[in-house]
This record gives C-alpha cells, structure tokens and sequence, in this order.
C-alpha cells in the first residue's frame, strides 16, 4: 500500500491493530503518523485514548502496557511511537529462554488498538519474528527514497493535490536546487503555494522570486556558462556569489557542481545520446539534457574527470586544508582552473 492508501483506509475507519512504517524516507512516515494523530480519533476521544511515545524515550513494555488498556467511550485508541528507530524491541529470534512478551503481543494483539511505530532512516530487519508477526496481524509499510529523476513528477503531483499546476521547467529547477529531501520540498512548495492565486499556474518565475533562487546568478546558470565555456558569464556569476555568501554558501556551490561533473562524466559513458535516454540514465529531467550535451562537448572525458579531482581538492581547501584563501578567491582560482 501507499502512504496515500494507508490515509485513506484510516480516514474511513479501515485500521489495523499494528503498524510498521519503516524506510530510508521520513517523508511519507510522517505523513502517515500525522494523519493519525490528528485524524484518527475526535478531539473529544483524544483526552483518554491517544498516547504518544518517543523511542529513546520510553521503552517497549511501556508501550505494550499502553497498548492493552481499552478505549474509553470511542471504538479506538490510538498509541503511536515515533522514532521507533530508538526503542528495543526485545529479544532476538536466537534466544528461547521464556517467553517474549513483546512476540507474544504482536501475535495476538488487542483489535481496539491501533499501534504506531514509525521507524525511520532505515529498514527494520524482515528476519525478525516480530516483522513477520506484524506482516501477518497488521500492516507493514516501506518508505523508500525517491530517485532524483522522480522528483520533478512528483513536485508536479503534491502541487495537483493541492489544486495547482506546476511548469515542468519549475518543477525541474525546485527538485535540481532543493534536492530530494521531500519533506524541505514539500515545505517549500507549500510557501510558494501561499504566494499564488488559488488555480494559477506556478512558473519558472514564481520558483526564483519565492525560493531565493536569483534568475540570473544561480547555480544552475553557473553550470550552464561553464557547459559553454564563457568566462565572461561565469566570473559574474562568482563575483555576485562572493558578495552573497550566505545564499550561496561555497559547500553547497561545490557539491552541486560535483554532481553536475559526475553527470558529464556518465554522459561520456552513454552510448545512445538521445534526450529520452539520456535523462533517464543521467537521473535529471529532459529539460536540463541539453546542458550535459553542451558539457559532453565543451569538456572530454579526460578534462571531467580533471575537474572532479579539481573539485574535491578544492573542497579540501575550503575546509582549511592546505591553504588560508577565502571562498571568494578559492572559487575564482577553480573556475579559471576549469575552463583553461
């Protein structure tokens, strides 16, 4: 099931006793857990039969203890325990001395309650008893991370759930600048959402006047001088950078001009160079091909990864290694570096 799906069983009372939401992305645990929590049960019902945990916090006999009282004067109660991820889970599948409390919940646990654990940042290991147990009493769901080419499709959709239409070079430029962090994209979206007429189209231009994304000296138009080789563009880029250091912090110029030259590089490894193909094998979307084209071009493979090496060394460098520059004049000395 989907977080959505999951939402939507809860929104019409369809619960399961137990929950799993584990995965490498909080994004959708949160969202489901949210949901929950103040979804679930009536403000009236909360006062008696909603209890919630953090995992370093408490511990799981706790949890179970809570877990088997009965609700009081509602169908359900709820007992979520968030960060999960902290919590022991009791005793391994190795030991058989006595009886695991913790197995023998799961295996029979009370219908009138509806157990939480989100874990996050990682996947609960499915070789435990307690895993299987819960895949076969309640529902177990997997957050995985999205892959950088699907955040673009999916910044469309949030938006469409929210009764907006995105351009897609906006919502390439969101997923390029902001990454594939989907909570931060989400918040995001959310205040540029806040700026636009109920229903408009949300274009390249609301993206750059809302999230600090200036339209001529940006990151991406830094890549995009250096993909044709003018000097003249790039030093005004960098000196603009220099003089707005905190919205361009020089760690964050490097990293993304790091993966934008690993892409150049894995653009020399494709064999067919067609846009569809292209996009897909370099991660990015259809709408930035042209750039790694033009990069492919302006620099061989050799000169790539010369530039990669160039841009770890200067990474070293602006954390102090080697050198006393400031980032002003350690981004001039590598830009000159990259294009000659």
């Amino acid at each position: 099931m989907t977080a959505n799906e999951i939402i939507k069983d809860i929104k019409n009372r369809r619960v399961k006793p137990l929950y799993l939401l584990h995965g490498e992305e909080p994004y959708f645990i949160d969202l489901v857990s949210d949901y929950a929590e103040h979804q679930l049960l009536s403000p009236a019902e909360k006062g008696f039969n909603q209890t919630v945990f953090y995992g370093k916090d408490t511990d799981m006999m706790t949890v179970l203890n809570a877990a088997k009282r009965y609700p009081m004067m509602s169908e359900f109660q709820l007992v979520l325990v968030k960060e999960a991820q902290d919590l022991k889970w009791g005793k391994d599948d190795d030991d058989k001395k006595g009886i695991d409390p913790v197995l023998s919940y799961f295996e029979n646990p009370l219908s009138s309650t509806v157990l939480i654990f989100c874990y996050k940042y990682g996947k609960f290991d499915k070789r435990k008893k307690t895993y299987k147990a819960i895949d076969k009493n309640g529902l177990i769901f997997e957050s995985t991370s999205l892959y950088d080419n699907k955040i673009p499709a999916w910044i469309e959709d949030y938006a469409a759930e929210k009764g907006y239409k995105i351009e897609q070079q906006a919502s390439a430029m969101m997923a390029e600048y902001l990454g594939n962090d989907l909570s931060k994209v989400a918040n995001e979206l959310d205040k540029l959402i806040l700026n636009v007429n109920a229903g408009q189209l949300i274009t390249l231009k609301h993206v750059q006047d809302n999230i600090g994304i200036s339209r001529e000296y940006n990151v991406f138009e830094l890549q995009s001088a250096l993909s044709r080789k003018d000097p003249l563009k790039v030093n005004q880029i960098i000196n603009y950078f220099e003089a707005n250091p905190k919205a361009n912090p020089l760690v964050m110029i490097l990293g993304n001009l790091n993966t934008f030259f690993s892409r150049v590089l894995h653009y020399h490894y494709v064999k067919d160079k067609s846009p569809q193909t292209l996009a897909r094998e370099l991660g990015v979307s259809p709408y930035f091909v042209k750039d790694f084209e033009l990069a492919g071009r302006s620099y061989n493979y050799g000169k790539t990864m010369q530039i990669i090496s160039l841009l770890r060394e200067y990474d070293l460098k602006s954390k102090g290694v080697e050198s006393t520059c400031g980032p002003g004049e350690l981004m001039k000395e590598l830009m000159f570096k990259i294009l000659h």
